[in-house]
């Protein structure tokens, strides 16, 4: 779980024992029940993805509590809403399927799950219809499941789903910036 880099951190600040105790009693590389309860109660996580030669992204991924499903103790799946059509995680995906997912619980309990593992982008997949709206979706293998001390995240309260995020009754709402006449010749249809 750590390379020659972050050992040279832990050794300087004399943290390897502790580094290897966390990875001993809580580094699983199957969900648990609870990481299952977790993940599925958010409206939210963050992707982090990198392209053929190693250049990071990060992305803010959200929906309705559940759109991130743990469908298996070894398979993690989420959907692709529209968006602005850059496909940068996605797109990174195709070349380089090594991603990392933080899961941040707010409010008076906070906490955080981070899952490192393998991702594919599955296009025409029968279960694709079980997320309304989605035009792609994720598939995530494991690799590290562990939790992250949550004594820094501020005390946020959530106060309203997303008006975007899609819904199985009601046509998609457009944002506005889908309009301005800079783009408004460029944006392609709905999937």
């Amino acid at each position: 779980m750590y390379h020659s880099g972050q050992r040279r951190l832990q050794d300087e600040f004399a943290s390897a024992p502790l580094a290897d105790r966390l990875y001993e009693r809580l580094r699983h590389d199957r969900f648990t029940d609870a990481d299952k309860a977790f993940i599925e109660a958010l409206p939210f996580f963050f992707l982090a993805t990198a392209d053929a030669e190693g250049r990071p992204d990060c992305s803010y991924k959200g929906g309705d509590p559940g759109f991130v499903r743990i469908l298996a103790p070894d398979r993690l799946v989420f959907p692709d809403y529209d968006g602005n059509g850059m496909f940068r995680s996605l797109g990174n995906v195709e070349v380089n399927p090594h991603v990392g997912l933080l899961f941040l619980g707010v409010g008076p309990k906070p906490a955080r799950l981070r899952v490192n593992g393998a991702a594919r982008v599955l296009r025409d997949d029968p279960r694709m219809a079980q997320w309304p709206g989605a035009q792609l979706l994720v598939e995530v293998s494991p690799r590290d499941i562990f939790p992250n001390c949550p004594r820094y995240i501020p005390e946020l309260e959530l106060k309203a789903p997303s008006p975007y995020v899609p819904q199985a009754d009601a046509p998609p709402l457009e944002p506005a910036w889908k309009s301005f006449s800079i783009f408004s010749d460029v944006v392609p249809p709905r999937r």
